[in-house]
């Protein structure tokens, strides 16, 4: 079973639906709904942090759920929002990007490890976002996986633990590979997935 952070945002059935067509069990919590003993104990074989408005120190327990998942070992992986939330939990400054972004397709270059693995670079996907990880702050526990040709990070990953972030969203339709960069998290994160009725 996944569980699913909710940010108060649009996109997070987007990703539910997604999840949900691989397979994937997914229990979804609002962020002020649970505290991070109930959600550590839930059973959850990896944890989803998803996209929403403002920062990640308004994102309810996710700073806090994501560093007690780290202790663990529990697997993660952040939508926009929920990258920031790992950039900032490690010790990462986030910071307004020069260019508020709705909507726009981005180019993005990454280095085919994680969720990118398998997939061709540079590729397509959809931004909607004002804020970034400051790629100067970031600890040395994390990685830069993805990012725009002018550096702005787009992708993070940690050294040592499945923790991973994506500033894009894959779950909107116009992304390019979006279900298999949620399948290669999956897979990484041995989630349990049940079999999946192919479309008459």
């Amino acid at each position: 079973m996944l569980l699913l952070i909710d940010n108060y945002d649009s996109f997070t059935y987007n990703l539910v639906h997604y999840f949900g067509e691989l397979g994937a069990d997914v229990n979804v919590v609002r962020n002020d709904a649970w505290d991070v003993q109930q959600a550590m104990g839930a059973g959850a074989q990896a944890i989803v942090l998803s996209p929403g408005p403002g920062t990640p120190q308004q994102s309810g327990i996710c700073l806090a759920l994501t560093l007690a998942a780290a202790e663990a070992q529990l697997p993660v992986f952040g939508v926009c929002l929920g990258q920031q939330t790992i950039g900032e939990a490690f010790g990462g400054t986030v910071v307004r990007h020069s260019e508020i972004v709705h909507g726009k397709m981005g180019v993005i270059h990454h280095n085919g490890t994680g969720v990118f693995r398998g997939l061709p670079s540079p590729l397509q996907a959809t931004r909607y976002h004002s804020l970034v990880v400051d790629r100067d702050s970031l600890p040395d526990c994390l990685e830069i996986t993805a990012w725009l040709e002018d550096g702005t990070i787009m992708g993070l990953r940690h050294k040592e633990r499945l923790i991973e972030g994506v500033q894009f969203h894959p779950e909107s339709i116009a992304s390019e590979h979006g279900h298999q960069m949620i399948a290669n998290f999956l897979e990484d994160a041995g989630v349990t997935l049940s079999p999946v009725e192919a479309a008459s």
